[in-house]
């Protein structure tokens, strides 16, 4: 049935982020829906922030494109502009190598829900306000290029 079941899809709140990179983002829920939906040309995710959660670090991805729609709730992008509301029916597109540093962030008192659609070839990234960029084959380091001790989760 093409109609999906979210609360048969478990939802998480891990991460792959080495600490401390990993206390901004303790309040995100996400469940992978591609994967339970057979989807396989692209990946898309259903994201609950709670208040004062961040939906990632601040980043950017080389070879993969974007794209958000908020559900429910308020949040606020800060990217490279600065800092825009995001409220329910608003997209959001991050092509692919643009180098525009973004995340959300739920500043408000009830939870925020977006759907999060990435495609392409995920060949990387920065994280332009700490010292961490992410790799295509996974792994997490810092800008000299030495290896944080986690991976990314997929």
């Amino acid at each position: 049935m093409p109609k999906l079941d979210l609360d048969s899809i478990p939802q998480t709140n891990r991460t792959g982020y080495p600490a401390p990179f990993e206390k901004p983002v303790e309040g995100r829920w996400y469940r992978r829906l591609s994967p339970a939906s057979g989807l396989s040309d692209f990946g898309v995710s259903h994201v609950t922030l709670k208040p004062g959660a961040w939906s990632s670090q601040r980043h950017w991805h080389i070879g993969e494109d974007e794209f958000v729609v908020m559900i429910a709730g308020d949040a606020v992008l800060v990217d490279d502009a600065g800092e825009h509301p995001v409220r329910p029916g608003d997209c959001i597109a991050f092509p692919k190598n643009d180098g525009n540093g973004h995340h959300l962030q739920n500043r408000s008192d009830t939870d925020c829900v977006f759907i999060a659609v990435g495609a392409g070839q995920p060949l990387g990234g920065d994280y332009p306000d700490i010292d961490m960029q992410f790799t295509a084959d996974g792994r997490y380091v810092r800008n000299d290029g030495t290896a944080y001790p986690t991976t990314r989760i997929p």
